[in-house]
């Protein structure tokens, strides 16, 4: 079956003109900056809980942060994360559930690093300090929400 030059030509404008859509909406999604505090306890079964900001084209956003853990998890902890939050066109997308799977320690005092990505995309980068009491080998899930 041929297909004919002019229908091959309309084929490759669409294919473009889609192509150019994709890509120039990635183009406008926009990064801030995000910190928060977050309290995390548990014997097996852990729960955290916390609050924040976003930082996004100038204005601030209030954050509230919970979440829940499975595994190793001994002790608690409080954490002060701050970091980056790209791939996000408005404040809201921000908010979402966001999975992780870690390990780590604070005895006294502790550091940690992570990147989460939610459902709609937003990425984060994240360093803490942690203080504390806590050991831990997990999997847990941090939901973020706006207020």
């Amino acid at each position: 079956m041929r297909i004919s030059s002019g229908c091959r030509a309309a084929l490759l404008a669409l294919a473009t003109a889609f192509g150019s859509f994709g890509l120039s909406s990635a183009a406008f999604a926009a990064s801030g900056t995000i910190q928060f505090s977050v309290l995390k306890g548990g014997w097996f079964i852990g729960a955290s809980g916390g609050s924040g900001t976003l930082f996004f084209h100038g204005r601030r956003y209030p954050l509230s942060i919970g979440g829940l853990s499975a595994g190793l998890v001994f002790g608690a902890s409080e954490t002060h994360f701050r970091g980056t939050v790209s791939n996000i066109r408005s404040p809201y997308d921000v908010a979402g559930i966001y999975g992780a799977a870690g390990a780590g320690g604070a005895v006294i005092v502790g550091a940690q690093a992570i990147v989460l990505r939610n459902e709609k995309g937003a990425l984060l980068r994240l360093t803490g300090r942690q203080v504390g009491l806590q050991v831990n080998a997990d999997l847990s899930g941090l939901s973020i929400s706006v207020r």
